[in-house]
């Protein structure tokens, strides 16, 4: 079966955190430009879905998650002409054949649901795939080529000016390089933050070279405590502004930085599509390889150095400051 021609409306669902919500912007951007007169609606998980908003070639941005959809889409009528979802979620999947007249999906491994998908395609190997090339897969099957590998992610001109406001009431004239930190992810996922103490020997370095340096701490309330110690440690050069701000808050601040220093997290994902210098940490489990930023200027990856993949339980403090620093090092000069 050939893809629509000219579909009119696209419905595309994938309910994830921050990150796999970021990289699924590739194939929008694809869908986009290769049916420049479809209107794109994208649901995402209630939380997660504000980081498509603005984005230019989405029509539309909503939530949704696997429990409210057993009670959507009953009403007589569909409302897309295809619709594509991401995951392995059999309500989200039943929603969209309730609404869409076609439907493509990973195989959901239940034979009755996958013989009424349009198209099922076989879900690739762990760490087969870049993870921004994985939600690619479904726009191929449709026959639309990848235009372009770099996540979208868009701050408005206001969140703009707000996060230069912010930043003029809590930093003095003359305070630079202004250097962002976030120093943990998901709870899940704690083996890729980097320690407490390799944080607090990177921001002496950088205080040492750069006297008049600045940072914000980055987080959401579960770092606060974490946060609360290195900026004690880091002394009134730091503001802590974990669990104070929203998330777009934060990622109009963090495009305002002279450079971003993160493990691997949403937040992170975030940077990958914007401007500024980042460096980003990253555990052998989850390797740049594997899920780094692709097409992306100005930006400077560390991976741990064992090889990967490797098991979650490697420690990440094995992933020394010197190695950071020099990367640092170069993306500030």
């Amino acid at each position: 079966m050939r893809a629509p021609d000219s579909p009119r409306r696209v419905l595309v669902i994938n309910v994830a955190r921050i990150g796999d919500t970021l990289l699924a912007t590739p194939a929008l951007r694809a869908l986009a430009k290769a049916w420049p007169q479809a209107e794109i609606t994208y649901l995402a998980h209630p939380k997660r879905y504000e980081v498509a908003r603005h984005l230019p070639f989405l029509a539309a941005t909503g939530p949704i998650t696997k429990h409210r959809a057993r009670w959507r889409g009953w009403i007589p009528g569909r409302r897309w002409d295809l619709a594509l979802v991401y995951h392995f979620d059999r309500p989200l999947v039943a929603y969209a054949l309730r609404v869409a007249q076609r439907v493509v999906a990973f195989r959901q491994g239940d034979a009755a649901l996958d013989a009424r998908l349009w198209r099922a395609i076989e879900a690739p190997a762990f760490q087969s795939l870049h993870a921004a090339r994985i939600p690619l897969l479904l726009v191929q099957t449709l026959g639309i080529a990848p235009d372009g590998l770099r996540l979208a992610y868009v701050v408005t001109p206001a969140e703009k000016a707000s996060a230069r406001r912010f930043l003029g009431a809590i930093a003095r004239p003359g305070e630079a390089p202004l250097v962002g930190l976030q120093i943990a992810g998901f709870h899940a996922t704690s083996y890729r933050d980097w320690p407490l103490g390799h944080f607090a020997a990177l921001c002496s370095r950088i205080a040492a070279r750069w006297p008049k340096a600045r940072f914000l701490l980055f987080g959401g309330e579960a770092e606060r405590d974490r946060t609360a110690e290195l900026a004690q440690r880091i002394g009134p050069r730091a503001a802590n502004i974990a669990g104070r701000l929203r998330l777009r808050e934060s990622a109009a601040l963090m495009g305002e930085l002279d450079l971003y220093i993160g493990v691997d997290t949403g937040p992170t994902h975030i940077m990958s599509a914007l401007d500024a210098p980042m460096v980003a940490l990253y555990h052998c489990h989850s390797s740049s390889q594997a899920i780094g930023p692709l097409e992306r200027p100005r930006c400077y990856v560390v991976d741990h150095p064992r090889p990967a993949p490797c098991g979650p339980e490697v420690p990440m403090d094995e992933l020394g400051v010197e190695a950071v620093w020099a990367k640092v090092v170069e993306a500030l000069q």
